[in-house]
Parts: C-alpha cells; structure tokens; sequence
C-alpha cells in the first residue's frame, strides 16, 4: 500500500513519521521551506522523538518528502489529508484553507485512490468535498473519509502508535478494507461509522472536554470563596460511577490552543445556522473567557497596585513538549502585566529568543533562579517538569512571596510553607 501524507505540521509530522513505519511513505506540503527543513532533519514544530524518528525512517528509505504534488499524489493507494487548521485570534477555523489544498490535488489523484481526511474539520466539510471532486471528475471515482485526529503534544507519538480507539467515517465497501490494513497497524479498536457521524463525533468529543474544564474551573472558583478544595470535590465526584475516576474534572487553568475552542464555536455555528437554540455550547466558550483571568485575579488580590511590581512567568509554550508559543496563556499573561505596568521575567526551556512582538512586554531569562530573582510574584504557566525540582530555598531569591501555580504542580512542601502565599485554583488556602 502506498501512502501521501498530504500536509506538514504537527499532525503531518507525526502521521508521516509513524505511518513510514509500516509503509513506503511520500509525505508532501506545498511549502517549499518546510520540505527544505525537513530533508535537513528538522521539522517544523518540536514533539518529544519526532526529529530522530523521522531522521530514522528516510535513511531507511520508507519516507521521503517533496513539495511536488503530481509526484506524491499519484499513484498513491491512500492520500492522508493532514494539514493543521488555522485558527483566527476569535477561534474561527479557516476552513476553506484545507478546502483549497485538497482541490489542489484532484487532477492527480489515481482511480480508486482513497482521500483520508484527519484535519479538523467541520461537520459536512468531507462530503463537500466528495461533491466537488465528483462534479469534477465523474469518470474517475475516489473514496473519500474521514477520521479525526487524537494527538497530544508532548506525547503525540505515543497517542499515535498506541490508540487507545480511532474513529472512521466511510462511505464504500472497499474503503473499509483498504482502511483496516492501515489503520489496524496502529489500533485494534475502530469504530466504523458514517462520514458525517465521524465528523460530529470530533465536535462533540472536543464539546463535552472543553464543557468538562470549564465546569469543574466554575465550580473550584466558587470552592475558593467558601472555603471548599477543589481537589476533594474532585475526589467526591469522580468517586461516583456516573462520572468515574478518568473523567476531566480537575480543576485548574482554562483550556487553551485552538483545538477544542474551534469545536465549540464550530458547533454553535451550526446552531446558528440550523436556528436551534444551544445556550450550554455556547456557554463553554464564554466560561473559559472568564476563566482566563483567573491568574490575573489572583495577582491583584496578592500584589494590589501592579505598577512596578515584577513577575517571574515560568513557562511561554502553550503547553509543555511543544516549542509553539501561539495562543498560548503564558504569553497573554506578560503581555496583560506590561499593560498593567508589571515587568514580566520568563523562562522556558524551549524558548531561546522571543519573537519581536512578545519582547516588548517580556523579558527572557536563562534560568529559573534569574527569572525569580528579585520578583514579587511567580506564575507556574506551563508545567515544564523542570519546574517540579523548584525548591523552598529557591522561592526566597524573590522580593516577595507570592506562588501562583493554578493547577497544584509544584511540590507540596511549597503549599505548606508558611512563609510563601500559594495560589491555585479551588485552593482552599489560595485566598477569595
């Protein structure tokens, strides 16, 4: 079986890499620098082993690249749609980017191809796409499907190799079996299902996580002002069998990146569109807007006035095992306190220059001791496992003594020293 991943980020990288393991793989993008980057053995995002894998397979001879859609296209038994979808600064997919790009590679696909479609996407967008092409092209038939992706940064080749389930929405006969050989590589579960189901599923999977979060952060909130511990109500719940102990009720920052905040705003879209009233959908957006401050709430109550003040911010990447620094928390937090008067000093482990844009508002140290030295207020903002050998000791190089760690991931001895004010959301000693 002959495989083109078709598109070259994060979910491309990692398919491409992994496929290549199993398969003869062509792993194409239209961007000629990406494909540069890449034959050089760089990718263009940072995920754990991804580099060295990817290394692996082309001297193997089981992947190559190439900017070249004619060359990796044709022939190819199954074309796996992997761009990453944009995402505006308001959570709106640009769809219509991957629309353009898979319009660019129907006059090269083979009779009989299958187009596997793994980007994010809304519900209705693949079978748009299958009447485009056949409008196009009736006399040479393709399957078309789709499948979501369920990577983690960080971990995203594991979570790829070793899926837990993968969902799969088909149309023909064929298609089912050409997938099976493919996809049972990776995962014994798969659960079959209509293009349009497979599409929805995504939405409502990504819906009722983002609902989750905000939920259980709403609730921790209100736990501060009475005095209740967000961990121990987490315990209460996931202790009952309706809710279970994997459910995602711990309490902590607002979720963030673009992915479940395009399916909330994708499904209350199509709301709109159907004019069915859904105030819960849209309400998981708004909730995690608000939650958002909660950071900021925190530092006003501990700091007051910030003008002057100075703020260790540990962590920038919106999230650890990733050098991506776009939608980040981190990154909106220095610039709020710039903003404020504040002087942010930040350290991350992947962050070696800040981009023009954040410099203004930031200052980049090299370490954690530099980032707090002289501060009045720590931030834990990405959870780098670094940060967990933070001791008492190096807390007492700041000026002040006020711990802000939002999701309780330093060491517990740090919440019980007496000297420091420790900050976490539905901390029952984290203050009103």
């Amino acid at each position: 079986m002959r495989i083109c991943v078709f598109g070259l980020w994060h979910l491309g990288c990692v398919t491409a890499a992994c496929v290549a393991e199993q398969f003869p793989t062509t792993a194409c993008d239209p961007d000629s620098a990406t494909i540069a980057g890449l034959e050089a053995g760089s990718p263009p995002v940072f995920e754990p082993g991804l580099k060295e894998l990817l290394i692996s397979q082309v001297a193997a001879g089981s992947l190559t690249f190439t900017a070249e859609r004619h060359e990796a296209v044709g022939g190819a038994d199954v074309v796996w749609v992997t761009f990453d979808t944009p995402v505006d600064d308001g959570d709106v997919a640009d769809v219509e980017f991957v629309a353009r790009q898979i319009r660019s590679i129907f006059p090269d696909l083979s009779e009989g191809a299958l187009v596997l479609i793994s980007s994010q996407v809304p519900v209705g967008f693949t079978a748009r796409m299958e009447a485009e092409y056949q409008g196009a092209y009736p006399h040479r038939p393709v399957g078309f499907a789709y499948s979501p992706e369920n990577l983690r940064l960080g971990t995203a080749l594991d979570s790829f190799r070793k899926a837990q389930r993968i969902i799969v929405g088909m149309r023909r006969q064929e298609d089912r079996c050409r997938l099976e050989g493919l996809l049972t590589r990776f995962c014994s579960c798969l659960e079959w299902m209509s293009v349009e189901s497979a599409e929805m599923t995504k939405h409502a999977l990504n819906a009722f996580l983002a609902n989750s979060i905000a939920f259980i952060n709403e609730i921790a909130s209100l736990g501060e002002f009475v005095g209740a511990d967000a961990k121990e109500v987490e315990r209460g719940l996931k202790s009952d069998i309706r809710i279970g102990p994997r459910a995602y009720v711990s309490a902590g920052g607002p979720f963030s990146g673009g992915t479940l905040a395009r399916d909330v705003s994708a499904l209350g879209e199509l709301a709109d569109r159907a004019e069915i009233p859904a105030p819960l959908l849209k309400a998981i957006y708004e909730s995690n807007q608000a939650h958002k401050s909660w950071p900021r709430r925190k530092l006003r109550q501990l700091l007051g006035d910030l003008r002057g003040k100075r703020v260790a911010v540990l962590g920038l990447t919106y999230k650890p095992g990733t050098d991506t620094l776009r939608r980040s928390m981190a990154v909106e937090l220095c610039r709020w306190l710039s903003t404020e008067g504040a002087t942010a000093q930040a350290y991350d482990p992947m962050v070696r220059r800040l981009p023009p844009e954040l410099s203004e508002h930031a200052r980049l140290c090299g370490s954690i001791l530099e980032a707090l030295d002289g501060v009045d207020a720590v931030v834990i903002a990405t959870e780098w496992p670094e940060f967990k050998s933070i001791s008492y000791d190096d807390l007492r190089r700041m000026r002040g003594r006020a711990v802000i760690d939002p999701n309780r991931f330093l060491n517990a001895s740090i919440r019980q020293a007496g000297e420091l004010t420790y900050a976490a959301v539905g901390y029952r000693g984290g203050g009103g």
